[in-house]
């Protein structure tokens, strides 16, 4: 056999692209000006409420302490998560807020909601997650799968403000489980965004642990637009659940780090000013 051209083996594909298709470096100074500065324009609420939803590990939690530590400048872990939970660690609605100063408290509540899952007598009710939106659900409520909450029920609002209801909701995927989500979940993901289309609340994803996904991301955070895995990734999710792919946003949370790293932070800022601008139209056409 030669040992010819036609013999060599074909290069490795390029894995990225020559450009960023979507730029978010440039934002930063002004991203983070934008966040902190935030407060919502309808007089009726104080807080613009953002309900993250997902899979089971897919990172919700640490999407807050994410938040929490860019704005805050340090790293923080005050969502509680497991990674070696196999179901979700995530037991009851929680509400939160991040302090500012000693006195305020900035102007987005992130919501956490217990996982969803594939067998129907675990994970997160799907009817849950719509009350949830609604403003039914007070902040405590211990999740039970086979037991959805009953309005005689103490933790049970009977008659939410503006205020208690979900103004964003926001899917939680990591990048790397995108083809590995089990139809079941995925119908589950789908009715939850099919109502909240109806009660017409604007939505959002976030692919997490985009470091994980690659081993270009894990090398170089800041190429993680210009990635071409991750990019598939995003086009592939948008057509599983049908969300517009200039609304799925790559992330890397804080997970092992111990100290504020600017790359990881523009990636999270990205996603948390649309979130916040989706949110404030949603309520200033109400």
């Amino acid at each position: 056999m030669g040992v010819g051209s036609s013999d060599m083996p074909p290069d490795p594909p390029e894995p990225y692209f020559s450009k960023s298709w979507r730029n978010v470096t440039e934002n930063y100074p002004r991203d983070l000006d934008f966040v902190k500065s935030y407060q919502p324009q309808n007089k009726d609420v104080k807080h613009l409420r953002i309900l993250l939803h997902g899979p089971v590990g897919s990172g919700k939690s640490s999407f807050i302490n994410s938040v929490e530590t860019v704005l805050k400048g340090r790293v923080t872990c005050r969502a509680s998560t497991d990674a070696n939970s196999g179901s979700s660690f995530t037991q009851k609605y929680t509400a939160y807020k991040i302090r500012k100063d000693p006195d305020s408290f900035y102007s987005v509540i992130f919501n956490d909601i217990m996982g969803s899952e594939q067998n129907t007598k675990t994970g997160v009710d799907v009817e849950e997650v719509k009350l949830a939106m609604r403003g039914h659900v007070s902040d405590g409520y211990k999740f039970n799968p086979v037991a959805q909450l009953q309005e005689t029920d103490r933790d049970y609002k009977s008659s939410p403000t503006l205020e208690d209801r979900v103004h964003v909701l926001v899917c939680v995927i990591p990048a790397g489980s995108v083809s590995l989500i089990s139809k079941e979940v995925v119908k589950k993901l789908r009715k939850v965004r099919k109502a909240a289309a109806e009660m017409g609340i604007p939505q959002l994803a976030i692919l997490t642990k985009v470091d994980e996904a690659c081993p270009e991301a894990e090398n170089d955070i800041n190429e993680t637009y210009r990635i071409k895995y991750l990019k598939e990734q995003v086009d592939q999710f948008s057509m599983l659940l049908g969300i517009s792919s200039n609304c799925i946003f790559l992330v890397k949370n804080y997970h092992s780090e111990t100290n504020t790293n600017d790359d990881i932070n523009v990636l999270i800022l990205s996603a948390l000013k649309q979130m916040i601008c989706f949110g404030e139209d949603f309520l200033n056409n109400l």
